[in-house]
């Protein structure tokens, strides 16, 4: 029986919609984690790479580093400002959410895929919990909750799936044509 997944994505009129059943959303790029500093080279099919990092402000940096390195060597420098916001928020996520439930000091792995029109982003984690949106987080003086928001604004479509045996990926879908 293969596990549920969890998507977000908009419809025309901008309102989120979740739906869930298996196979609804896109599989994350796994494979051995890229060193870090070196971005994958640039191939003629669907290209990933794979970043395990803690969860700490070094962790952080690598995190915008490896996404900055990785779209230039893809050409993809005008999804950089929004890609690496997305993968920042989500790994903020995890370490603020669900590091501090999950024993020892676990890591998170981010992960990427180029497609011909499309850029998955996933940031995976330890922890069985889903992701929530937090109830009022819109309001500007808001110093925190607001992730999940910008997620939802940058991307085409968003959501989870649980990773057995313990564990979710959080993912976002990005679409590799330049913003008009």
């Amino acid at each position: 029986m293969s596990s549920p997944a969890h998507l977000a994505s908009r419809q025309p009129t901008g309102a989120a919609v979740r739906t869930g059943g298996p196979g609804t959303a896109p599989a994350p790029p796994y494979g051995p984690p890229t060193p870090y500093g070196e971005p994958p080279p640039k191939t003629a099919g669907p290209a990933s790479a794979a970043l395990r990092i803690d969860c700490s402000r070094e962790g952080l940096a690598r995190a915008r580093s490896f996404t900055r390195d990785t779209l230039r060597v893809w050409s993809l420098d005008h999804r950089c400002d929004d890609a690496t916001l997305v993968v920042v928020e989500l790994t903020a996520n995890a370490a603020t959410h669900a590091i501090p439930r999950c024993a020892g000091a676990p890591d998170v792995r981010l992960g990427f895929r180029l497609e011909p029109a499309h850029l998955l982003l996933t940031v995976s984690d330890p922890d069985d919990h889903p992701p929530v949106r937090v109830p009022g987080a819109g309001s500007v003086l808001e110093e925190h909750g607001r992730g999940l928001d910008i997620v939802d604004a940058l991307s085409e479509a968003w959501g989870w799936i649980p990773t057995p045996p313990t564990g979710k990926t959080v993912w976002a879908r990005l679409s590799t044509r330049p913003s008009t």
